[in-house]
């Protein structure tokens, strides 16, 4: 007979995200494989409370919420009483402590988590749009995204997306080839969105022959020659020359520092 499946609920007046990273911190330190979380957010009426509580009783679960409205708290501290359910309220005891401490009042504004869940939701959304315009798939996106980065193969062009995207960016990138015609939406876009990213031969020749190790490819492949590293700038350097936008040498550059040049550049 398989070990019985443990209910944790997590609620909220928002998404939830709060009291979820709690309860999935709280999980890591325990044996749980047998733990499943409920989420139940945007939640507004003392009944959508009332039935939450009931259905936790019926499990044999608990539940950690973040309510900020006074009235919901108050509905879920009486409903967890009478049906003896164990249910923590995440955020209580903290605004208390900075009521007594600092003698101020919460605004109580649901409004104020909202601002940070629909960070949450950018991001989310960001990352999403980035994976699927990552190396060229669909030039289409171009339109849609914040910035467009530009480059031959190895010059970070996917991790530097993904590190945008954490900051709430839609990016799209596409990797230059010489033999490859760029797509015609590149001349109809804002040169301020285009990003093109330039690297020094002599790096971006050890990047490719480290690549070209870790696929298995013999080291002298044409992909890592000098002279189709310098082909491959030049035809960069080109284009960018030709659409307008701004170039960026990432050569010994981290990730975030590039990424810092480019938002500086949008602030």
């Amino acid at each position: 007979m398989g070990e019985k499946l443990h209910t944790i609920f997590v609620c909220s007046d928002a998404v939830g995200e709060t009291a979820n990273t709690v309860v999935q911190a709280t999980i890591r330190q325990f044996s749980a494989s047998q733990v499943q979380v409920k989420r139940y957010g945007s939640i507004r009426t003392e009944e959508e409370v009332r039935a939450i509580v009931e259905e936790a009783f019926r499990v044999k679960g608990f539940i950690a919420y973040t309510l900020v409205l006074p009235e919901l708290r108050e509905m879920m501290r009486q409903e967890a009483n009478r049906l003896q359910v164990n249910a923590i309220d995440i955020m209580g005891p903290m605004m208390q402590a900075f009521i007594d401490t600092f003698k101020d009042s919460p605004s109580r504004k649901v409004g104020l988590l909202y601002q940070l869940d629909e960070q949450y939701f950018q991001r989310v959304e960001a990352v999403e749009f980035t994976v699927n315009s990552d190396d060229g798939k669909d030039p289409s996106t171009m339109k849609q995204a914040h910035i467009v980065l530009l480059g031959p193969s190895r010059t970070s062009k996917t991790p530097l997306s993904i590190y945008l995207a954490h900051k709430g960016y839609k990016v799209s990138n596409y990797p230059l080839v010489p033999e490859v015609k760029p797509p015609a939406i590149l001349y109809e876009l804002d040169p301020k969105k285009l990003v093109g990213l330039v690297m020094s031969p002599d790096q971006l020749i050890r990047i490719r022959t480290e690549r070209l190790k870790a696929v298995g490819l013999p080291f002298g492949a044409k992909y890592a020659t000098h002279e189709r590293v310098e082909e491959e700038i030049a035809f960069a350097l080109r284009l960018y020359r030709e659409l307008g936008c701004r170039i960026i040498d990432v050569t010994e550059k981290a990730i975030e520092e590039t990424a810092g040049l480019i938002l500086a550049e949008r602030a």
